[in-house]
Order: C-alpha cells, then sequence, then structure tokens
C-alpha cells in the first residue's frame, strides 16, 4: 500500500529527476538490481589496508607509515572544519564553536596518541629503516602549512624579527619568507636541504593560492570580524587551538626527535637533514596565530612552560 507520505516523496522524485531530464522509472530499476551496500565497500577497506609500502622489511617501519597516514586524515578534517568557519554564509559565534571543538578533539586526540611515535617504536629499528627514507621527512606536510596559511594572517608565520622586513611585501614575498622555509637547511652550510626544494617544488604554487583564497577569510580575520560578545565567547576555543597546533604539536615532535635522534656526543641528522632543534621547539619559533589573545608576558614566554612539563 502507497501511503500519503511516499506518494509525496515519489512526487518529489519524479521532479528532482525532471529536472536533470532523466526517468525516475529507469532510477528504481537501479535500485532494485543494486547490491546491498556493505561496511568495507563504503570505506573502502581493502584500498586502505593496503595503502602501506614499507621500504625495509623491518617491523616497524609499519607503524610509522600508518601513524603519519592518520595524521594526514586529521589534518584534512581539520582543514575541512577550517573552511566550514571561513566561508560561512553567516558567520556567527554558534559556527566558530561547532568547529573549533571538532579541531581541537582531531588535534588533542593526535596529540595524546602521539606517544605511539615517542615510545612506540623500537629505537634501534627506527634508527634502521629512517635512513631508506632519505630525504623524505615529516617536515614535507603539505597540509599542515594549508592549516597555518587558513588560520591567521600570512605576516604571523614570519619570524618576529623579519616582520617589519616583509610588512610592504606581496602575499608571494611573505610566502618568501614564512618561518618554515628556514627549518630545512643544512646543518653545516645552511643551505636550502632537498627536503625543502622537493617541497617547495611540489607545494609553493598551491600554498599562494591558498594564501589568496584565504587572505580575508581566514580564522583570525573571521574571529575579527565578531561582535565583542561573540569574541569573548570563542576566544578560549581559539586559544586551545593557537596551543595545540603552535606549541603541543611541535612539542611532541620535539619530544619524539630528542627519543630516537639524540646520541651523545652528537645529535643525528633528523631524516630530512633539518635542524630540528632548533626547528622544532615552540618556544625557540614563538609562531602565534592569535597574538590579540595573549597577554606581553604569555608571548614572553610562548612554549617555555610546555618545554618543561
Amino acid at each position: 500500500m502507497v501511503t500519503t507520505e511516499i506518494a509525496e516523496k515519489i512526487q518529489r522524485l519524479e521532479e528532482k529527476y525532471a529536472a536533470m531530464g532523466q526517468n525516475l522509472s529507469s532510477y528504481l530499476d537501479g535500485l532494485l538490481y543494486a547490491d546491498y551496500l556493505t561496511y568495507w565497500d563504503y570505506i573502502q577497506l581493502d584500498v586502505l589496508l593496503n595503502l602501506q609500502h614499507p621500504r625495509t622489511p623491518i617491523p616497524d617501519e609499519r607503524i610509522f607509515i600508518i601513524y603519519h597516514q592518520i595524521t594526514e586524515l586529521y589534518l584534512k578534517l581539520s582543514l575541512q572544519a577550517v573552511e566550514q568557519i571561513s566561508f560561512a554564509p553567516v558567520l556567527s559565534a554558534e559556527t566558530f564553536i561547532t568547529q573549533l571543538k571538532r579541531i581541537n578533539n582531531y588535534f588533542r586526540s593526535l596529540i595524546n596518541s602521539f606517544e605511539i611515535m615517542v615510545d612506540g617504536m623500537d629505537k634501534e629499528q627506527f634508527l634502521q629503516f629512517r635512513m631508506a627514507l632519505l630525504p623524505a621527512s615529516g617536515f614535507q606536510s603539505g597540509q599542515f602549512r594549508m592549516l597555518e596559511i587558513c588560520s591567521t594572517r600570512l605576516n604571523n608565520l614570519v619570524y618576529e624579527s623579519m616582520r617589519p622586513d616583509v610588512a610592504h611585501l606581496d602575499l608571494k614575498g611573505v610566502l618568501d619568507h614564512i618561518y618554515w622555509r628556514s627549518g630545512a637547511t643544512e646543518l653545516a652550510s645552511g643551505k636550502k636541504t632537498l627536503t625543502l626544494r622537493q617541497f617547495e617544488l611540489k607545494y609553493m604554487d598551491a600554498f599562494l593560492a591558498l594564501a589568496t583564497r584565504y587572505e580575508h577569510c581566514n580564522i583570525q580575520a573571521c574571529y575579527l570580524r565578531l561582535s565583542p560578545e561573540d569574541q569573548a565567547v570563542v576566544a578560549p576555543l581559539l586559544k586551545e587551538y593557537d596551543l595545540n597546533i603552535n606549541v603541543r604539536w611541535p612539542l611532541m615532535h620535539y619530544k619524539s626527535a630528542v627519543r630516537y635522534l639524540h646520541k651523545r656526543p652528537e645529535d643525528i641528522a633528523a631524516t630530512g637533514g633539518t635542524n630540528w632543534q632548533q626547528f622544532l621547539p615552540p618556544k625557540n619559533k614563538r609562531i602565534v596565530f592569535f597574538p590579540e589573545l595573549w597577554t606581553e608576558d604569555e608571548l614572553a614566554n610562548w612554549g617555555k612552560l610546555a618545554m618543561s612539563e
């Protein structure tokens, strides 16, 4: 028996497909013959579980690969949440709260799970398989750099001492001075590593396009357009966002680097040849997305408290 509710839905479906020049009956035939959807097909489980291709037979390399793949998926979710804020039809505190809570949850999961990288692999195994990964490096995570670009005014991603020099430059000029471009230099010569040269070749055009798209609608810009009342509600979540991405997350990488790459009396160079001892500690970089939310004392001691925890 066709109820009134079902009849109404059939009518709406007929109108939907007629607007596309299609016949509803053909689509109903397709439904009759289509197989039922399964969990493993829906999430492409077989593909997912076959995306790990270690370069060595060393078992713990698979841990290293899977964890980085998980990280990139969380970064993709974070970028999606940022877009929901930046391009919301109506900018509101509710939109900020919903999406910032999501991003903070994603990073909380990443930060809390990073023990998998700090203590979850055998040190000797890591030091063996890492040599087969050269010059690849986690430094080359394009999505993390995209998240930075979408979060704040581009000048905030330049080291403080250099900001007066880029104040008059266009976005491309500012990108040429973005802080991480000095984070993959050779320890001895200061020249760009192959890691950095590869990264720039792949992503710099995309970064410039992204910076252009988000120039006036990055998270900081959107926050500053809110009413003072809404800003007061959103600010605590933004401060957590700032700390998660610019202090807690790089600090976990620093702890991992110390765990695996520190060997007295000398440090082992990081996989990409980066000067990680200077680049990773938050107190050295002092990159802050929302400086207007922090006191002068907090900015002066950026990351130092976390480094002592």
